[in-house]
């Protein structure tokens, strides 16, 4: 079982003035994949404040995967890519190509997505979209490649490459 934390970037949730079905959704799924959500934070859409939960998150508190919801898109206040560069070592450009490949068959509104991902120490970072229902798409694109993803930044795997 892998520790998950979840971070929500929203002005409106952080204030209470809108429910966080996003987060709801991405438990759901963790759940029935058998990872645990040890943590949720949600922020105001702030770089410092994404950038500070991000840090703690990964550092103190040892989440192996987390997840962010919302803030990818273009309006002056989508700061979460920004905050997720600034604190990985490493980018994995995979994962968000692959979510905006599948996203585009069902819109073309999933090209505009700005997501990251990347690692930061043994912590995978991977940006999700706002919408409840994109982050369900996503994730059905993403889960089938986590556990070997995790089993290899934990160490819990072996090597990549088959004979």
């Amino acid at each position: 079982m892998y520790r998950v934390a979840v971070v929500t970037a929203s002005d409106k949730g952080a204030r209470g003035e809108r429910a966080d079905k996003s987060a709801e959704v991405i438990g759901k799924m963790m759940a029935e994949i058998n990872y645990e959500v040890v943590a949720y934070e949600i922020v105001p859409d702030d770089i410092e404040a994404i950038t500070e939960a991000l840090i703690d998150l990964a550092d103190h508190r040892k989440a192996e995967l987390i997840l962010t919801t919302g803030g990818t898109g273009f309006s002056p206040r989508d700061n979460t890519p920004e905050a997720t560069m600034a604190v990985i070592d490493r980018v994995v450009p995979g994962i968000p190509e692959a979510m905006r490949v599948e996203s585009m068959k069902k819109t073309p509104k999933a090209m505009l997505s700005r997501a990251v991902a990347g690692i930061r120490r043994g912590t995978l970072i991977i940006n999700m979209p706002g919408s409840p229902k994109a982050v369900r798409e996503c994730l059905e694109v993403i889960i089938p490649v986590l556990p070997h993803a995790l089993e290899i930044l934990t160490g819990r795997g072996g090597e990549c490459g088959s004979e």
